[in-house]
This record gives structure tokens, sequence and C-alpha cells, in this order.
């Protein structure tokens, strides 16, 4: 049986985490000038919808009911890589992001050291994720209605 190109496609689920003036979390990535949503590959006999809760779990330590994932779709991301987007609405639960912590970790490039995926978050405008954000997540934000 061949393998379609969709099948051998890698896929990265995320979530776009809106508090209750529309603004999205951002996870700042460690050693980098850019942010990003809390979003990763799926692991092997995942559906999406894991994916993005433990992606969100793992980059933020945020747990919520998936009954709450609102399936935003598939798109088009990378020539070798699709990405697949949830939405949860957290209103006003978390005013503050002092709680929030990193359990994703990689070999620092140097020291070999476990190091945080994400070392910082913040909630941003349409605007500010534009501009934050690695350009083809920029421009994959900007162009949903979020």
């Amino acid at each position: 049986m061949n393998k379609t190109v969709a099948d051998s496609m890698a896929i990265s689920c995320g979530t776009l985490v809106l508090d209750d003036r529309a603004r999205l979390l951002l996870c700042h990535v460690t050693g980098t000038g850019r942010w990003d949503i809390p979003k990763g590959l799926m692991d092997a006999g995942e559906s999406t919808l894991q994916a993005a809760v433990r992606e969100l779990y793992e980059e933020t330590g945020l747990a919520f009911d998936p009954e709450r994932f609102v399936d935003l779709g598939r798109y088009a991301y990378r020539r070798d890589k699709a990405l697949h987007l949830y939405r949860v609405d957290a209103g006003a639960a978390l005013a503050n992001l002092d709680h929030l912590v990193c359990r994703s970790f990689f070999p620092h490039h140097v020291t070999g050291k476990p190091t945080p995926e994400t070392d910082g978050f913040m909630w941003a405008t349409r605007a500010e994720a534009a501009r934050l954000c690695w350009p083809r997540m920029a421009a994959r934000l900007s162009a949903l209605d979020w």
C-alpha cells in the first residue's frame, strides 16, 4: 500500500488560548527572540485533540477540559508539516500568568543540560502576535478569525 503525501506529513497541533479581551497566549521560545503558541507534533496513536491538550500542558502547565477545545481545523504550514489548531476561551481566569511553567525540555546545544522549550508567557493582541511570532506563524494567525 502506497502512502500518500498527506499520510506522511507531520502534523503539529496547537491551541489558541484567548482571554476575555481577545488576546492570545504566547510562549517565548527559549534562546530566540520569538514567541509562539503552545504547539507540537502528534505522538503515535494520538488524535489531534489529544496532542493539542498534551502540548498545551507541557508548554504552559495549563489543563483545560477537552470539551472546551474548539476545533479550528488543519492548515498548510510547511511543505513537510501541517498545522491543526484548536481554540480555548479562558475568559478572565488567567489574568496573571506567573504560575505558568514549561514542563517540556531539550538538551542545551552547548551544555547539554535540560532546557525548557519556553521561558516566558504573555497575552498578545493581534498586532503584537504578528510582530513577535515567527513569520510563518504570524501569517497563519493573521489569517484566522480569533
